[in-house]
């Protein structure tokens, strides 16, 4: 139990974590998520992984993230043998910013690079900064933020800058940065596994596609094109936010209904996707009531198909048809064969043909679903973003401090 990583992801009002004990294999031992933090009622869900054990804590008072993490603290100690057991904490950030690219040991400099990126990250970075400074108090080991950012980094120019003037790339940073970066790492690493190919030689194109969906174009093992920007709003549409939209369209809103700057961005984060077109965000139901004849939830299927056609027709443009994979991961693209379905629909001159009996197989493992016909694999892989992040801290602390892990 010696090579135990605490991996934290901090949301404003939540805290998911995971710890995972890597001394002969990736073995979760325990997960679980503080959610309402700063609300009047709290819970706590914590499991047991190795033997399904739940622990609910309901109606109690967690204030800020350091009460919080203090409860997970008290819950992962009812094992005592895990008291000496965590070597490393990693912490889930969200934007690293042009200079944070890879794992980064925490020290004064790279949090206030952290902070520095709050202007591009105003939901995500705050909270993130405070399970950093809250498990500095609390655990008395290194401590390593992993950036979701940091996958994008290898977008060349084109791909990544705005047609804005230049001075605000230079002054603000305003480019296209994308997320999910610690997903698509991990879920690259096994697509590569599954084709027994080496993951510098291989050319796919990954679709991120749960309550936050995203794609990403990449070759030879490098990001190249991906679907969100300077913030996780741009590109697909999601279970609560627009993705791609006019942006004259926050201009007629602010005149003709009066919203605030703050009220458009909420409308477009929180009230728009799939959400704003049927008035369901999950997936499941959204599909249960298109089938049922809801006219209102077919559109919100079929626009949310199109735009990943959309972006994938692009991207096999980009990879000039050189595509070895398309890979379905995240909630809805590891759990949905009918969403696969309907993407892969149509695509066959592109060589690209989706087994229908594969594809609904019922099981969890990482897989192909493609013909017999098809020139392009389709692979289903699903990702564990905590796991990336416990191997990505474990193996920075191996470079830097070999002796301490």
């Amino acid at each position: 139990m010696g090579r135990s990583v605490l991996v934290l992801n901090s949301g404003s009002s939540s805290l998911k974590y995971a710890l995972y004990n890597l001394e002969k294999s990736a073995k979760c031992l325990f997960r679980g998520v503080v959610e309402g933090i700063g609300a009047s009622k709290s819970l706590i869900a914590h499991k047991n992984a190795q033997d399904a054990r739940d622990v609910k804590l309901q109606g109690i008072n967690v204030t800020n993230h350091r009460i919080g993490l203090n409860k997970v603290w008290e819950l992962l100690h009812l094992d005592k043998d895990l008291s000496s057991s965590i070597c490393a904490v990693g912490h889930r950030v969200a934007h690293g910013g042009e200079t944070l690219t890879k794992p980064a040991l925490i020290t004064d400099t790279v949090k206030k690079a952290i902070e520095k990126a709050v202007l591009l990250a105003p939901l995500h970075n705050p909270p993130n900064l405070e399970g950093i400074k809250a498990a500095e108090e609390l655990f008395h080991c290194p401590q390593v933020a992993v950036f979701d950012t940091a996958f994008h980094s290898t977008l060349p120019p084109y791909a990544y800058m705005y047609a804005l003037p230049l001075s605000l790339y230079m002054e603000l940073g305003l480019r296209r940065y994308g997320f999910h970066g610690t997903s698509y790492q991990c879920v690259l690493d096994q697509a590569a596994n599954l084709l027994l190919k080496p993951k510098n030689n291989l050319n796919v194109i990954i679709c991120h596609l749960g309550a936050g969906a995203s794609m990403a174009a990449i070759r030879q093992g490098n990001c190249i094109d991906t679907t969100m920007g300077v913030t996780p709003l741009e590109g697909l549409v999601m279970a609560t936010r627009s993705g791609d939209v006019d942006s004259g369209v926050m201009q007629i809103l602010a005149s003709e209904k009066g919203l605030s700057m703050q009220e458009i961005n909420t409308l477009l984060n929180k009230e728009s996707g799939l959400y704003g077109i049927c008035g369901d965000k999950d997936m499941r139901v959204v599909l249960e009531a298109a089938q049922a004849g809801s006219e209102k939830h077919k559109l919100a299927l079929d626009v949310f198909v199109h735009r990943i056609k959309k972006y994938l027709g692009a991207y096999l443009v980009h990879l000039e048809g050189k595509v070895d994979a398309l890979v379905f991961t995240a909630g809805i693209g590891e759990r949905s064969p009918p969403i696969r379905s309907m993407i892969c629909h149509g695509l066959n001159a592109f060589g690209i043909s989706l087994d229908h009996k594969k594809n609904y197989q019922d099981t969890n493992e990482k897989r192909e679903i493609q013909s017999s016909t098809s020139k392009v694999k389709i692979l289903v892989v699903p990702t564990d973003e905590e796991l990336c992040i416990a191997q990505q801290t474990l193996e920075l602390l191996s470079t830097i401090e070999p002796k301490s892990v």
